[in-house]
């Protein structure tokens, strides 16, 4: 298990050095030389920064699998339905795709950018603190009842993969009548009567928030024709 995990191995061997060159030392005492301040800058310093470096990049790794966001019972159902080869939420679909695979959490969620990674990784700090405060002790009925988003999902993140400028989407009417909404995040991709949330008991972001798609429409939008979410199959995707 450890073999597939190159990091930690290097991770543990950089501590089993360390602390055999500390115990050496505190046991012979040797005289302070050149040799003996050496062994202890690998000791004190490099051997432990490499403890540090290589756990660190090992753990955000390990924060990237769907397998560790579902490891919180309140995402026990959002990993099932990723997990569940019959459903056909965006989820799921995009769980079966072989570029999201078991980080299509974090491939579909991760903020993109030069900070991307950074944002990313604070937006998850709050996920810990919210569950730390309000969610730990809490039923996952409950859960599935109270737990909603907190801003509509980005097109941004969509539009990484899915490009708004193919004459393949436009040509479609729904997407050229919203195509300027679509763009400027005032209907969101992932709602209800686009292709609807990612997961099927997703809560929209509260009514503070830039709208999704319930807000009444022309004649001939994407969000008044209020179609049956069906996403669009990926390349590579099974069904």
């Amino acid at each position: 298990m450890i073999a597939n995990h190159p990091l930690t191995v290097v991770a543990l061997a950089c501590a089993a050095l360390a602390s055999t060159i500390l115990l050496v030392f505190l046991v012979r005492r040797p005289p302070l030389g050149g040799a003996t301040k050496l062994w202890l800058l690998l000791g004190l310093g490099v051997f432990p920064i490499g403890v540090a470096m290589a756990g660190n990049v090992e753990g955000f790794e390990a924060t990237k699998q769907r397998k560790f966001c579902g490891s919180c019972h309140v995402m026990v159902p959002h990993a099932s339905d990723s997990n569940d080869p019959e459903s056909s939420s965006l989820a799921s679909r995009h769980a079966r795709n072989e570029f999201f695979g078991r980080e299509n959490c974090y491939v579909c969620h991760a903020d993109y950018g030069m900070f991307g990674t950074v944002l990313t990784k604070l937006g998850g700090m709050r996920h810990v603190y919210e569950y730390v405060t309000h969610y730990r002790n809490v039923s996952l009925e409950t859960a599935k009842e109270t737990i909603h988003l907190y801003k509509p999902y980005p097109n941004a993140n969509c539009m990484q993969c899915h490009t708004a400028n193919l004459e393949l989407w436009t040509k479609v009417p729904d997407h050229k009548s919203s195509l300027a909404d679509v763009r400027e995040g005032r209907v969101s991709c992932a709602s209800a009567g686009c292709h609807g949330f990612a997961h099927p008991f997703t809560k929209p972001a509260s009514s503070s928030s830039p709208r999704h798609s319930t807000e009444t429409r022309p004649p001939g939008s994407f969000a008044a024709t209020q179609r049956p979410a069906v996403s669009p199959r990926l390349p590579g995707q099974s069904p």
